[in-house]
């Protein structure tokens, strides 16, 4: 029995703990920013892909690249395993927040994937490759997500999974996200679905991002004691 009511009260403790700090977040503003960041990022890239659609409605043409990687693997349609993997991070990184009650680096979360997505919104159009020959589409579970699928240049999914990778905090979770990456890398590559440059571009664009964050937008990073750098990832 007592044992009972002390497992109970450790609950609602919790819940209260719970509630409290996410309180604590919803009221700063920092939260706010960051998710309109996201919003824009998000909508930025809708507006990516409708402009490039209507570009080959008019007639013209994206161009289709070369690649030393895709040329010499066959096509093997894996689609629906990278779209499938490259969400177990995002779901992961929520678990992972309420899990190690790190609540108050939502805003920080936020703010890094947006700024990401809006990066990615812009280079679509800047560099509008077409997709890889013979890349034959996301499996119909998933293409109803998106309305068109172009724009390559950065991978989105290789660049998100990466960029989560470097702002949770536990061994662990980096473990199993680093393993989702690699599955993501593989298939993107038997799928066709991105070239060679959009994988490595978005890899070392969430590292900017990273990176930059660390340094000019630790004020969203609200949990984070250290502010001073990467001293910290990797070690808890």
């Amino acid at each position: 029995m007592n044992n009972t009511i002390k497992g109970e009260s450790k609950f609602f403790a919790y819940i209260s703990e719970m509630i409290t700090s996410l309180i604590q977040v919803i009221k700063s503003r920092y939260f706010y920013i960051g998710f309109l960041a996201l919003g824009a990022g998000l909508g930025l890239n809708v507006a990516s892909q409708t402009y490039l659609h209507n570009y080959i409605s008019m007639g013209k043409t994206l161009p289709m690249l070369s690649d030393l990687i895709l040329d010499n693997l066959p096509v093997i349609d894996v689609s629906l395993i990278y779209d499938i993997v490259a969400l177990i991070p995002l779901i992961l990184a929520i678990v992972y927040i309420f899990h190690k009650k790190d609540f108050k680096r939502i805003p920080f979360f936020l703010l890094m994937i947006g700024i990401f997505y809006i990066v990615r919104g812009i280079f679509i159009v800047l560099t509008p490759f077409g997709n890889p020959p013979m890349f034959n589409g996301s499996d119909p579970l998933f293409h109803g997500f998106a309305n068109y699928e172009l724009g390559v240049y950065p991978s989105g999914h290789a660049g998100i999974v990466f960029l989560i990778l470097l702002l949770v905090n536990d061994r662990t979770y980096k473990w199993i996200i680093g393993i989702c990456l690699v599955i993501v890398i593989i298939t993107l590559f038997l799928a066709h679905g991105h070239y060679s440059i959009d994988i490595l571009s978005g890899i070392f664009f969430s590292y900017a991002i990273r990176s930059y964050g660390e340094k000019h937008f630790a004020m969203f990073d609200i949990g984070n004691t250290n502010k001073s750098g990467f001293d910290k990832i990797g070690n808890q």
